[in-house]
């Protein structure tokens, strides 16, 4: 992360008349828990709370929620400031939005949960990294990373691996350039639900199960959901009257059913 913990700067702790204008508006806010002395307050540091979100600003994320991460920071510094402990507010203030916003990259900005110590460790890297780069004039190693963060080259790479589940790439991406597939995604690559599993087994079930109806049955329902002829037309071929061909066809599924929940064929001449 390319910030510094560095703060506040000069603007706002050196100036007396700042300060004591500061204490006074403290002070009648504890007294009179005025809410207009509350937002008086949180406007006067705003630039404060801004300073800090810019030195935090990241690439892969939006200034405007990093600043609103230390605005919330801010509010909290607001109602929690013990006016007693006699210290500038803005010296409580910069740690409370600093931690608020850390605690932003840490719990919400990542794409895929990291553990804590794993993403702090990426975090350093990275700023390390940065900083390595612009003093060699050129991408430092991993083991000159390593030294200069006192760990082992292999963190290092785990940190460096981590660091890519900040941010979830998009499926709708193009493949590389020299993919054989023009117009290609990383969509494509991905493996799709195979469902002939479920219907080889679904149909080796239901041929376990037929065996279990009469031959007249089987043949109904066969001339029904294969052929898909109307209960008329089938009564017609096999010599009944629609009627008796529905009473079969609800006695056959009803079975079908019952012996699909047991699991266990029934023989048919049990069935009568």
């Amino acid at each position: 992360m390319a910030a510094s913990d560095t703060f506040p700067t000069p603007e706002f702790v050196s100036n007396g008349d700042r300060a004591r204008d500061d204490r006074r508006l403290f002070d009648r806010f504890v007294d009179e828990r005025d809410p207009l002395d509350r937002e008086a307050i949180i406007e006067r540091f705003m630039p404060l709370a801004r300073q800090i979100a810019a030195r935090y600003q990241r690439p892969e994320e939006p200034f405007d929620d990093v600043f609103q991460v230390a605005c919330y920071g801010l509010v909290k510094a607001v109602d929690r400031f013990d006016v007693e402990r006699g210290v500038a507010f803005s010296s409580y203030a910069v740690p409370t939005i600093t931690g608020e916003i850390k605690r932003h990259f840490r719990d919400r900005a990542w794409a895929v949960r990291v553990p804590r110590d794993l993403q702090e460790l990426a975090l350093r890297v990275e700023r390390v990294g940065t900083e390595l780069t612009r003093e060699l004039g050129r991408a430092p190693s991993v083991d000159e990373v390593a030294r200069a963060i006192h760990v082992e080259a292999e963190d290092v790479l785990e940190a460096m691996e981590a660091a890519t589940a900040y941010r979830a790439t998009s499926l709708d991406t193009p493949r590389p350039s020299g993919d054989e597939q023009a117009g290609a995604t990383l969509g494509d690559t991905i493996g799709r639900t195979e469902d002939g599993y479920d219907r080889a087994e679904q149909r080796a079930l239901l041929s376990d199960l037929m065996r279990s109806l009469t031959q007249r049955e089987r043949e109904v329902i066969r001339l029904r959901f294969e052929a898909d002829l109307t209960q008329a037309q089938i009564g017609e071929i096999i010599g009944v009257s629609q009627m008796q061909v529905s009473r079969v066809l609800r006695q056959a599924i009803a079975r079908l059913r019952v012996l699909a929940r047991q699991g266990a064929p029934e023989d048919p001449r049990a069935a009568g």
